[in-house]
């Protein structure tokens, strides 16, 4: 039977970003993949907006509440979907856990404030209540299989590498320092290069190197208002890894002996595409979900670990000062 969910929040991330699109090629949001998933059916959505809502239930045919008690009252959900601004995340977390859900699905990150938190968090966990925070490269192919490649040593460690992010790093950049938290293992200490500016007079944009269990990266902010640039480069004695354009490109360059000159090796000319899934990213996180529920291994990012991740962003920015 399927598990009934309900979304919290409809801007872009909720419902805007593939409203347009053919669902064919594009899953960016939670309402799509779950209104797709077979394990899931689409129970309704809350926004206090008018405008959202009626977009929502015209396209979903499903009906949209101004309030999530109103929403609770209609019918019961276990898997909920909050979508909403970060600072809402622990008071719309607190009032749907009363209704004791199954799973919960937080947008990143959990909150602007350490100790609020861990205390959504902790309460989960009391609850007994899965929290799962959407870092949804962490369900792509095609990180997994980056993964798997230094784990088993292909991609050999130390790794060095470089890291563009914008848009603050605690909303954006932390996206890829959850990544590389994925890839390289722990956080073990940061060295602040340039403090930068805030993004929207709230989130620090720091230039700094990051030292992981397996490697360290440095992270560049860029400029959001002129362009998006999210990328990384991994260099290893084994190869290069490229993930271009947020992931939507993957490519690995093993090193190689130098064809013309004897006792030198250099990188494959034609690197090595590794499949990406980011046309349909939240389809990933949503059919990782099903498999968790079921009882099966997931990648997703628990709420403890997006907790470890925001606590090692706030202790770079705190640095920073």
């Amino acid at each position: 039977m399927p598990e009934k969910c309900l979304v919290i929040g409809l801007g872009q991330i909720g419902m805007g970003y593939d409203l347009k699109l053919d669902p064919a090629n594009a899953v960016y949001t939670h309402a799509r993949a779950f209104s797709l998933h077979p394990a899931f059916e689409l129970l309704g959505a809350v926004d206090p907006s008018p405008t959202q809502r009626l977009l929502f239930e015209r396209h979903y045919g499903q009906p949209a509440y101004a309030d999530i008690k109103s929403a609770l009252k209609a019918g019961a959900a276990s898997v909920v979907v909050i979508a909403s601004p970060t600072e809402k995340h622990s008071e719309i977390l607190h009032a749907v856990l009363h209704s004791k859900p199954k799973a919960i699905l937080c947008e990143k990150p959990l909150s602007y404030n350490l100790s609020e938190a861990r205390k959504m968090v902790e309460d989960c966990e009391s609850a007994g209540v899965k929290l799962f925070v959407n870092y949804m490269r962490r369900a792509d192919p095609g990180a997994i299989e980056v993964k798997n490649r230094i784990e088993s040593a292909a991609i050999s460690a130390p790794i060095k590498g470089s890291a563009w992010y914008s848009k603050g790093f605690l909303h954006n950049g932390s996206h890829f320092f959850n990544l590389l938290e994925f890839w390289l293992g722990e956080f073990v200490k940061a060295k602040v290069l340039d403090a930068g500016r805030l993004w929207d007079n709230k989130d620090s944009e720091p230039d700094v190197q990051v030292e992981f269990e397996r490697g360290k990266v440095v992270f560049q902010a860029a400029w959001e208002e002129a362009y998006s640039h999210y990328t990384i480069e991994l260099l290893s004695r084994s190869g290069r890894l490229r993930y271009d354009q947020g992931g939507e490109h993957i490519a690995w360059q093993p090193a190689q002996a130098d064809p013309n000159f004897s006792g030198y090796n250099v990188l494959q000319t034609t690197p090595e595409v590794i499949p990406s899934g980011l046309d349909r990213y939240q389809w990933n996180v949503v059919d990782q979900l099903a498999a968790s529920l079921s009882g099966a291994h997931t990648t997703l990012c628990t709420g403890r670990q997006a907790l470890t991740t925001l606590s090692a962003t706030y202790q770079i920015i705190k640095s920073e000062k």
